[in-house]
């Protein structure tokens, strides 16, 4: 996860007496470079992840320095670091509160410091591990797309990665994410990055043929639905004109089966973003897992669409939402008020379209091998759109 906040306090807290004083949530935040801003307006050009450092110079008021911290936050920036006892003997009280609320780690370094060779020195940690980083995210590209190659990279995970432990895959996606400008891309990238509060070594991520892929390693079930929990709040708060949506694959053990979580998350991430789901997990899609893992992809579109040909023709014609109906009645058992909550539609359009299902179908809701029938057919064409590119980014 690169050269982090909590690298940077273990290299310079002693050689440099840096202190974290505010803002101590984000001690996990990446580090992409490291800059000395005496004025705002460099700041306009920020991609994300830029740590500041300033003498105070030109934010020697407290309102300056609470105005500082607050346009850092809005660039999405790792954190920032104050040279005090000179333009500013020390941070106001109400600085530290807006460094709190937006969780900026923000660290001091004493005057008698030289801010010349701990940039300098600083600089070149982040430099080496960015190219670490790079190593690392080709290894885990190569263990998906080449699993049995393991010699390609083996050693390359196991210098950072437990290689024999429990791997995850989650997947994050939006809107034409494979199709934007790559500086666009990058930007969110180190958004989203920032926003994966407190993940460092035991997680790596990376952009992977149209995706940003975290991999988890040896971590808890209950941390990891933590840390997706909380990157969903805070994407919703900060980035609320874009949709993220998570596919998170099943964990798998060792290395070489990376690529099986990667493949399932790929489908759960896929599904969410065309049911506009924020999150799916592969794990809890039941019965759908199978359907999934089918390898006679003409038997699975002859299956999934020659029972439902007229249902199917019939939405085409006049986007009205049948086969869906058909699938969420046979889920919830014909509960029309849970369909109605589920799909944010009156309770009489559901029977209306169940009804003209039956005019269009020989499908019979009292006959438990029709039941499974048709809703193996329903499984088997959402299947077929997603993984054919309906819910493509």
């Amino acid at each position: 996860m690169g050269f982090t906040i909590e690298d940077m306090r273990i290299v310079a807290s002693s050689k440099y007496k840096m202190e974290l004083v505010a803002g101590k949530n984000g001690w996990a935040n990446s580090i992409s470079w490291l800059l000395m801003v005496e004025d705002t307006t460099i700041t306009d050009n920020f991609v994300g992840k830029e740590l500041v450092v300033t003498t105070g110079l030109g934010f020697g008021t407290e309102e300056k320095l609470r105005e500082l911290v607050k346009i850092l936050d809005e660039h999405h920036c790792s954190g920032l670091i104050v040279n005090t006892g000179y333009y500013i003997k020390e941070i106001p009280e109400s600085v530290l509160k807006a460094a709190d609320e937006c969780d900026l780690p923000l660290l001091t370094v004493p005057w008698e410091m030289s801010m010349a060779d701990m940039i300098k020195d600083l600089t070149v940690r982040i430099f080496l591990q960015s190219q670490t980083d790079e190593q690392i995210s080709s290894a885990f590209i190569k263990a998906i797309e080449h699993p049995q190659a393991q010699e390609e990279y083996r050693d390359d995970l196991s210098a950072a990665f437990d290689v024999d432990g429990k791997f995850q895959v989650a997947i994050f996606t939006t809107e034409s994410l494979d199709t934007m400008d790559s500086m666009d891309r990058k930007r969110i990238g180190y958004r989203l990055q920032i926003y994966l509060e407190n993940i460092s070594h035991n997680a790596h991520f990376l952009y992977y043929n149209g995706y940003f892929l975290l991999i988890f390693n040896a971590v808890e079930e209950s941390d990891r639905d933590w840390i997706i929990d909380g990157f969903l709040k805070r994407v919703r708060n900060r980035m609320p004109d874009r949709e993220v949506y998570v596919g998170i694959g099943s964990p798998v053990y060792d290395a070489g089966n990376i690529s099986i979580s990667y493949r399932r998350a790929e489908y759960a991430a896929r599904k969410a973003f065309d049911t506009g789901k924020p999150l799916v997990m592969f794990d809890e899609l039941g019965l759908e897992r199978l359907v999934y893992s089918l390898p006679d992809e003409l038997l699975i579109k002859e299956m999934g669409e020659n029972l439902l040909k007229p249902v199917i023709e019939y939405d085409k014609k006049h986007d009205s939402g049948l086969v869906e109906t058909l699938k969420l009645y046979l889920e919830y058992n014909g509960s029309v008020n849970k369909m109605s909550a589920e799909m944010f539609i009156h309770k009489n359009t559901i029977l209306y379209r169940m009804k003209k299902i039956k005019e269009l179908t020989d499908f019979d809701p009292e006959d438990g091998k029709q039941r499974l029938e048709y809703y193996l057919a329903t499984l088997l064409y959402e299947r077929e759109r997603i993984k054919n590119g309906a819910g493509e980014s």
